[in-house]
């Protein structure tokens, strides 16, 4: 059984990843450490309603207590800061969406497992079995990939990154740009949308709503057809935590490669250069080290202010 150790609950994926463990038995949450927005008495009820084991005073106390750390804090800016106590242990850890949120951080992630520290992420909608079940199907029966799109709502960042790490769930390594395309607002919603340039000339499009929920949708053109399907979220944290726990049983990665979460992030951070640029073209290989990035900072006070107490129901 694998004893896994949240740090904060800030986010709904604590309560749905440990209702999910807790109807086998891969892994456990046994541990908590909290220094996120959540009172204590979420904290509490969180720790008696999962069984866990645990509160723990520290980050280090709560790394030398289990097998594997989860950042589950919604201030992605923390999320190193927060992984480096079980990177020190030698234990792996795995880093929630949107897994960091500026250009720096994403090399420093990057030299990290250059070093040999195991880091897992991110985003569970690269698992999800309609965009598996279209990459194992053979290039001979579906075609080659031509053009992938992916609409999702309902934030700038935090959650659209949920559809970027889709389009690189279908398509792999290999972005080379991304372009801002334009924006559409009516009754205080927008939409924008933005165009990714990959080596190889396949494109992508994705468009992001914000301030209003959207189900997450693609539609895949190859050369023999096309696919368009909406991705049934009630399984992906399942595919997400199945591969996590293989990963740490075999001692082998069975999810994706820092490259790939780190790329995901570098679109997004180009396509944000871009918008602010009036939509030119930003090659990912030239966002600048000085990029401020995503503000995760702003975004948890603005999370925090509207949340409602999850943990309490």
């Amino acid at each position: 059984m694998i004893r896994i150790g949240t740090v904060n609950i800030d986010v709904s994926h604590p309560l749905a990843f440990s209702d999910y463990l807790l109807k086998g038995n891969q892994a456990r949450y046994v541990a908590v450490y909290n220094d996120g927005f959540r009172g204590d008495d979420e904290v509490e009820r969180f720790i008696k309603n999962r069984g866990l084991e645990k509160r723990c005073s520290t980050i280090e106390e709560l790394a030398d207590y289990v097998d594997i750390g989860f950042i589950q804090g919604c201030n992605w800016d923390k999320h190193l800061e927060h992984a480096r106590p079980f990177l020190d242990r030698g234990k792996p850890v795995f880093i929630d969406k949107p897994i960091v949120g500026n250009i720096r951080d994403c090399v420093k992630l990057e030299k990290l497992v250059s070093s040999g520290k195991v880091i897992l992420g991110s985003s569970s909608m690269r698992y999800a079995e309609e965009v598996v079940t279209y990459v194992e199907k053979p290039v001979e029966e579906r075609g080659e990939t031509l053009s992938i799109f992916a609409s999702i709502g309902s934030d700038e960042f935090n959650y659209a990154i949920h559809a970027v790490e889709a389009i690189c769930g279908v398509h792999g390594l290999g972005a080379v740009s991304t372009r801002f395309v334009g924006r559409a607002e009516s009754d205080g919603k927008i939409g924008e949308t933005y165009f990714i340039k990959f080596a190889d000339g396949v494109t992508a499009v994705y468009t992001v709503c914000h301030g209003t929920w959207q189900p997450s949708d693609m539609t895949i053109v190859t050369t023999k057809s096309t696919y368009s399907f909406r991705i049934d979220t009630s399984k992906i944290y399942g595919a997400l935590l199945d591969r996590i726990c293989a990963s740490i049983e075999s001692n082998s990665r069975q999810v994706a490669t820092i490259q790939e979460l780190t790329e995901s992030i570098r679109i997004m951070l180009a396509g944000r250069i871009s918008r602010e640029s009036g939509g030119v073209e930003v090659r990912i290989d030239d966002i600048p080290e000085d990029d401020p990035g995503y503000d995760g900072t702003k975004f948890e006070r603005e999370y925090a202010a509207t949340a409602a107490k999850i943990y309490l129901a």
